[in-house]
C-alpha cells in the first residue's frame, strides 16, 4: 500500500472566481490581505517593452524587511513590542530558515494572533493550550497554539500574559530567526531598528529583476468565459498549467528533439512580439502588494495593445499558515499561491492554488 502511494500524483486544490476590479463588492483586495506571507511577486505584461514611470517607483517602493537573528518568541509577547507595533499597524513576523513539518515555527499575523506551530515534546513542556495539527496523522506529533496579542484580557497584569510569558520565557525559551515587516500609514513611533538594537538586525530588499521576453506564444482569453470556448478561448486552468512554465522558462513549442518537455501552449493562441516579465523575490507583505496591483489595474487607464496582464505571487512554503489563519502543511510541495489575470475591461480572474496539506482557500 505504501509504495502504491507513493506513485500517486498529491491532491491539489485550484479555486477561481472572476470578478470586477471597480466593483465596490470587489473581494480581490481581501484576498490579498488574507494571504499574510509572500515570497515571491511576479508580473507579466504581454505587448509591453517598457514599464510605465509609475509603475516603476511603485515596485522600487515594496518596502524594505528585517531579519533579526536569535530572537526569543518571548520578546513578541511583550507589551512593550504589543504597544509599539502590533496595537499601532500591521505587524508580520515569520521563522527563517525553519520546516514546518520537521522543526518547531512561529509566525505573527498582521491581526495580532501569534501561531506557534510545535511538536509534540515541546507542546507537553509548554504547558499552553493548543490543538492537535490537521496533517499529523491520527497519533498526534505536532500541535498549533495560536495566542491573541489583542484579546483584551491579555494585559501585562493578567493571568493570561503570565502564563504564557513564563511558559516562553522560562518554562521551554524558544527563538529562531525571524524575518519581519511592519506597515503603518503614521510615521511616528519606534522602528524594528531601534527596537532591536540590542539583538543581530538586518535590513534586506527585496531583490528585483526585469527580463523581456520575446516571440512568446500567449493563450487568447476571453474575460466572460472562465471554462473557455472550443476554438475560441482558453480557460482559467490552461492559463494557470501555461503561466507556470513560462515562469520556469519550460519550451512552449513541444519539439520531438525535447526530452524535458512535450509541453505546448493551450489552444487557441497568439505570437506577441514582446512581453514585459517582473519578478520580485523576499518578504513582501499584503498591502505592498494591494499597491502593485492597483497601479496594474491603472496601467489599462490608457490604450493599450495588452488585452491582458497577470500577477502572480507565491506563499512561503514553510509558513504555519496559508490564507487568514488556516493551517497550512508542506507534504511534497508546500505550494499556496495565488494568480490575478487582470483584463483591458478591469474584469478580474483570481485563481488560488494550495497543495495536499491546506485548506481549500476562501
Amino acid at each position: 500500500m505504501a509504495l502504491r502511494r507513493l506513485g500517486q500524483a498529491p491532491r491539489h486544490l485550484l479555486v477561481c472566481e472572476k470578478g470586477h476590479a471597480r466593483h465596490p463588492r470587489s473581494r480581490h483586495a481581501a484576498h490579498v490581505r488574507d494571504h499574510a506571507y509572500s515570497c515571491r511577486v511576479s508580473f507579466l505584461i504581454p505587448e509591453c517593452g517598457m514599464l510605465p514611470e509609475v509603475l516603476k517607483s511603485t515596485i522600487a517602493d515594496v518596502g524594505e524587511y528585517y531579519l533579526v537573528r536569535n530572537l526569543p518568541v518571548h520578546e513578541l509577547v511583550a507589551h512593550e513590542f504589543i504597544d509599539a507595533f502590533v496595537k499601532k499597524g500591521s505587524c508580520y513576523a515569520l521563522t527563517y530558515n525553519t520546516k514546518i513539518d520537521q522543526d518547531n515555527t512561529a509566525a505573527l499575523l498582521p491581526n495580532g494572533k501569534l501561531i506557534l506551530s510545535v511538536d509534540k515534546d515541546t507542546y507537553e513542556e509548554l504547558g499552553l493550550q493548543g490543538r492537535p495539527s490537521r496533517y499529523s496523522g491520527k497519533k498526534a506529533m505536532r500541535y498549533i497554539i495560536t495566542i491573541d496579542l489583542t484579546d483584551s484580557g491579555f494585559h501585562p497584569d493578567s493571568k493570561k500574559h503570565n502564563r504564557v510569558l513564563w511558559a516562553l520565557k522560562e518554562k521551554k525559551p524558544l527563538e529562531f530567526d525571524f524575518l519581519l515587516a511592519w506597515y503603518s500609514t503614521g510615521t511616528e513611533g519606534s522602528t524594528f531598528m531601534s527596537y532591536f538594537s540590542k539583538n543581530q538586525i538586518q535590513t534586506l530588499k527585496p531583490k528585483i529583476t526585469f527580463s523581456t521576453l520575446r516571440d512568446l506564444q500567449c493563450p487568447v482569453l476571453q474575460s466572460n468565459e472562465l471554462q473557455g470556448k472550443p476554438e475560441e478561448s482558453c480557460s482559467t486552468e490552461e492559463l494557470f498549467e501555461w503561466l507556470g512554465a513560462v515562469w520556469n522558462q519550460v519550451s512552449l513549442d513541444n519539439k520531438s528533439s525535447s526530452f524535458l518537455s512535450t509541453y505546448c501552449c493551450p489552444q487557441p493562441n497568439t505570437i506577441v512580439e514582446k512581453a514585459f516579465l517582473c519578478t520580485i523575490t523576499g518578504f513582501i507583505i499584503p498591502e505592498k502588494i494591494i499597491e502593485l496591483l492597483e497601479q496594474l489595474c491603472c496601467y489599462f487607464g490608457e490604450p493599450k495593445l495588452a488585452y491582458w496582464l497577470t500577477l502572480t505571487v507565491h506563499g512561503f512554503a514553510d509558513s504555519p499558515v496559508s490564507w487568514r489563519e488556516s493551517e497550512h502543511g508542506f507534504h511534497k510541495g508546500g505550494e499556496n499561491l495565488y494568480n490575478f489575470v487582470i483584463f483591458r475591461n478591469l474584469d478580474y480572474w483570481l485563481q488560488m492554488a494550495v497543495g495536499t496539506n491546506d485548506d481549500c482557500p476562501p
